[in-house]
């Protein structure tokens, strides 16, 4: 369990460099939108490869749809509320927040860390290596995200003390949220692995869609579609390059039993 939680606050550890980097600096919102939006492609492509298409192995098209499609609808009738009590503005990096009320903001940015900490917990619980690249995508996606949030929360006003303090909440809130998908179900109930997978999948991509992608073209303009590109293509050579050297490491261990069974020594793979 302890794992889990780990992980999770390595992903999310960015939030807080990302607050730390804006109150020290004023980052141009172009630089932020790029980043962004190069966050997000490597985003896509690790949840499309590492998670919605790990639910489909494990079980079928219809829990898959259903994750996905059920994740996606919580995610936005939950943004939905929390938009009608100033929350909506929260990863404005020019100083929208002021308007928001201060609670639905910590709220709503919890709600965007919660699918990918609980997809990591869920990854663990048949004892799997952690993917690097699912980690590594929710690390740089992060951090532009803080980068953003937290330029605009000190242009409304908000002291540093808040802000940090903001993003330490969230951080241990997905370790806590990691920790609780990975108590709660165990390798015998694959159907509810695999709907728990793809719900974090529809979650993300949906939070992907409502906030982290349209602030990007709003503050960069055109480009923010070729970093995009990048940073896919980034998530998805390093995530199937991961995937190649597991399935390198599975058949080299296959070979050593089969070997082992051929001269009347078991051996089993360490």
């Amino acid at each position: 369990m302890t794992a889990a939680a780990l992980w999770s606050l390595l992903g999310s550890s960015s939030l807080v460099i990302g607050g730390l980097i804006a109150i020290r600096w004023d980052l141009a919102p172009r630089t932020i939108g790029l980043i962004m939006g190069f966050g997000a492609g490597v985003l896509i492509a690790s949840l499309s490869v590492d998670l919605a298409v790990d639910a489909f192995e494990r079980t079928n098209g219809l829990v898959t749809g259903l994750g996905l499609l059920t994740g996606g609808a919580v995610f936005y009738g939950g943004d939905l509320l929390l938009d009608r009590y100033g929350a909506d503005k929260r990863k404005s990096s020019s100083g929208e927040q002021a308007d928001g009320n201060p609670l639905a903001i910590v709220l709503g940015t919890i709600l965007d860390g919660i699918p990918e900490s609980a997809a990591i917990g869920v990854a663990l619980i048949e004892g799997e290596q952690m993917g690097v690249a699912f980690v590594l995508a929710v690390f740089i996606s992060n951090l532009p995200e803080s980068l953003s949030a937290s330029s605009g929360l000190r242009r409304a006003g908000y002291s540093q003390r808040w802000i940090l303090g903001l993003w330490i909440l969230v951080n241990v809130v997905c370790a806590f949220a990691s920790l609780l998908a990975f108590g709660l179900l165990d390798d015998s109930h694959q159907n509810a692995i695999a709907f728990t997978l793809a719900f974090a999948s529809g979650a993300i991509l949906a939070m992907l869609a409502d906030t982290m992608m349209p602030e990007a073209f709003e503050h960069a303009g055109r480009m923010v579609a070729l970093v995009t590109v990048v940073g896919f293509t980034l998530g998805f050579v390093l995530t199937e390059q991961q995937a190649e050297s597991e399935g390198d490491a599975g058949a080299k261990a296959g070979s050593a039993v089969v070997a082992g069974l051929e001269r009347g020594r078991p051996v089993l793979p360490g």
